[in-house]
């Protein structure tokens, strides 16, 4: 049975995964759910001008997997039908970390999907153009976040439709997902309300993507392969994941000023130029399919709206523009779709009180945190990099050695794997490694080195 509706109609902006899926998260909560996307959204799961990133290895981590499935059921049989590769945690993928090459490969129990960003998105599409009450706008940029004379509360967007003309769209909540942020920041401004803080991790991070066919001969020991850096003297790394058609995409990258090259015979010079030669003989003589796709990620960014003292009623950005994460690392997706499934737990439990949508924002900002912190601490391991940018943890070397010695007490238990896994897959938080008796392991084996 449905729920009561909170609102007449909420605006989604941007139809990303994030965008998606709160949408998916506002259906139940909201009479009409309008979400507006600038691009041209492809019928087929083809690239869009909108994402550039998109070309590049995507992971949908089991959490991110899990909260898709829960906003939309039957997700990940949607996702296996429209070609993704099925991985064995822990087994399918060779990973090679310095001094593990390659890591104990064992299965842990469980298993994801690999896939393509286009194939993804398309996949969770399907399920929101399934629902009634939601419209998808292609072609229509969001310019102007507006709010009443007060600043109190947000009225409305304004756009411009595909035919360039302006449009204004009343709403109870708009929900910006959009990236970057910056219509929200826009209205902070123009309302003259403080911007949130932030917290940026400078890492100057390049990388090249290309597309291969899957060879007859390809390695049966593994489906995937990650190459890490040896820091702080080695900058450049490397992932090769199975995508749905029997393709590889192989993505290398560097950091502060290695910068991958876009041509195919540099591609492969890259690839033979990283630690370990495993994906450049994977790829040396394997049939590319297109040409070499290159993108730029700066820096790290999270805004800390939970320390604003108010927010205008009505508004809440998630997923990017809260905060941005490394994509070496790949949990931008997954965090946007738990971010989704947290609003949605939100507005049910918020959905007795005298004017829920007041408390949104508030609610979403305190609890938020809990959700980022364990992918932004890995953020903070860019700084073994010497000349990352930011203010480097005071606890940095002793957060750094305790690592590698959790590492190397994984690599011989595979309790402690499976922990560790569930970790990178944001299943557990990082605080599960405080455990006295784990802490009493991992300083024992720092003792050892």
């Amino acid at each position: 049975m449905a729920s009561t509706p909170i609102g007449k109609q909420a605006v989604v902006i941007g139809a990303g995964v994030g965008g998606l899926a709160a949408a998916g998260a506002l259906a139940d909560r909201f009479e009409q759910v309008v979400v507006l996307e600038r691009d041209t959204l492809p019928s087929e799961p083809t690239h869009r001008v909108g994402t550039p990133q998109a070309r590049h290895v995507h992971a949908l981590l089991l959490s991110g997997q899990r909260a898709l499935g829960e906003l939309f059921p039957g997700f990940e049989q949607d996702l296996a039908g429209a070609g993704g590769v099925r991985l064995q945690a822990g087994l399918d993928t060779r990973v090679e970390p310095p001094g593990y090459d390659p890591f104990p490969q064992r299965d842990l129990g469980w298993y994801g999907y690999a896939a393509s960003r286009p194939t993804i998105e398309h996949v969770v599409r399907r399920r929101v153009e399934g629902l009634a009450n939601i419209t998808l706008r292609q072609r229509c940029r969001v310019t102007d976040v507006l709010a009443s004379p007060n600043g109190e509360a947000v009225t409305g967007v304004r756009c411009e439709n595909g035919k360039g003309a302006s449009e204004t769209i009343a709403t109870d909540l708009v929900v910006d997902a959009s990236g970057r942020g910056t219509l929200t920041l826009a209205l902070l401004q123009s309302i003259g309300r403080p911007l949130p803080e932030k917290t940026t991790i400078g890492i100057d991070l390049s990388y090249s993507t290309c597309v291969f066919a899957l060879p007859d001969d390809a390695p049966t020991e593994w489906k995937g392969v990650i190459t890490f850096a040896e820091a702080p003297h080695n900058r450049r790394g490397g992932i090769l994941l199975p995508l749905e058609g029997n393709r590889w995409l192989a993505t290398l990258s560097g950091r502060l000023g290695e910068d991958p090259p876009g041509d195919a015979e540099g591609f492969l010079t890259y690839a033979q130029s990283l630690r370990t030669p495993t994906i450049y003989h994977a790829i040396k003589r394997a049939r590319r399919l297109d040409g070499v796709a290159r993108y730029g990620f700066p820096e790290s960014v999270r805004r800390h709206f939970e320390r604003l003292d108010g927010f205008p009623r009505g508004l809440l950005p998630i997923g990017d523009a809260i905060c941005r994460f490394n994509p070496v690392y790949g949990q931008g997706m997954s965090v946007a779709a738990l971010e989704a499934c947290l609003l949605q737990g939100l507005l049910e439990r918020l959905a007795g009180n005298g004017d829920p949508i007041a408390g949104l924002a508030p609610a979403f900002f305190a609890e938020a945190p809990t959700l980022i912190e364990t992918p932004w601490s890995a953020a903070t391991l860019d700084f073994v990099f010497p000349d990352t940018r930011g203010q480097r943890p005071a606890d940095f070397e002793m957060t750094r050695n305790f690592g590698i010695a959790l590492t190397r007490l994984a690599a011989e238990d595979p309790d402690v794997h499976k922990l560790t896994i569930e970790v990178q897959h944001l299943l557990k938080p990082r605080s599960v490694y405080r455990d006295p008796a784990l802490v009493e392991r991992v300083l024992a084996k720092m003792a050892e080195a």
